[in-house]
């Protein structure tokens, strides 16, 4: 054997000596004190934090929801409830009063009055644009759908308004009867 060889040889044979002279590390058992773990004052205090944190988002999500609510009435239940309803978000759904149908420039604003079962209710719409479908036509009745909220000064602020336009078969019987389709222009008053 060469020379190489044989160091090698006994270097092998020094580390294996060496290594089991040392005593190995004994596999942990045990935790230290504060490594983490708990007792059963800290789980309890979890437990609050969440509790405490789970009531505050349902307060919130129930709140948050109860002026987002929009009620749907008729004019006549409207004027019915008004006490209750007076400052809440409301839908209300009526027919256009004939005649009553205003723009005003300045502010650009619709003032208009829509009646259900012979009650009737101031409407003003604080908007320059209203849908196509919403005219005064002479002979023709306009379902009006307007949301806001009714007034101290008894008057119903909309936020929004729907008209619904007639049906293309009530189309087809008036033009028939050789009326034309209803596109009036307003009155500026």
């Amino acid at each position: 054997m060469s020379r190489v060889d044989e160091e090698l040889k006994e270097a092998l044979a020094q580390s294996e000596g060496a290594a089991e002279a040392q005593p190995l590390d004994p596999p942990p058992t045990a935790r230290a004190e504060g490594s983490g773990r708990r007792g059963p004052k800290g789980n309890v205090g979890l437990l609050i934090g969440l509790l405490v944190m789970g009531a505050a988002i349902l307060t919130l999500v129930f709140t948050s929801f109860e002026n987002a609510a929009v009620y749907s009435r008729g004019v006549d239940q409207l004027v019915a409830e008004k006490e209750k309803l007076r400052g809440r978000n409301v839908r209300v759904e009526g027919t256009l009063v004939k005649g009553t149908l205003l723009r005003r420039d300045e502010p650009c604003e619709y003032r208009f009055t829509i009646e259900k079962q012979g009650v009737t209710l101031p409407v003003r719409y604080a908007q320059c644009i209203v849908p196509d479908t919403f005219r005064d036509v002479p002979g023709m009745d306009v379902t009006v759908t307007a949301e806001g909220k009714l007034n101290d000064a008894g008057y119903f602020e909309a936020s929004h308004i729907m008209a619904k336009c007639p049906s293309k078969y009530e189309m087809r019987e008036r033009a028939k009867r050789g009326e034309a389709a209803p596109h009036a222009a307003l009155p500026v008053r």
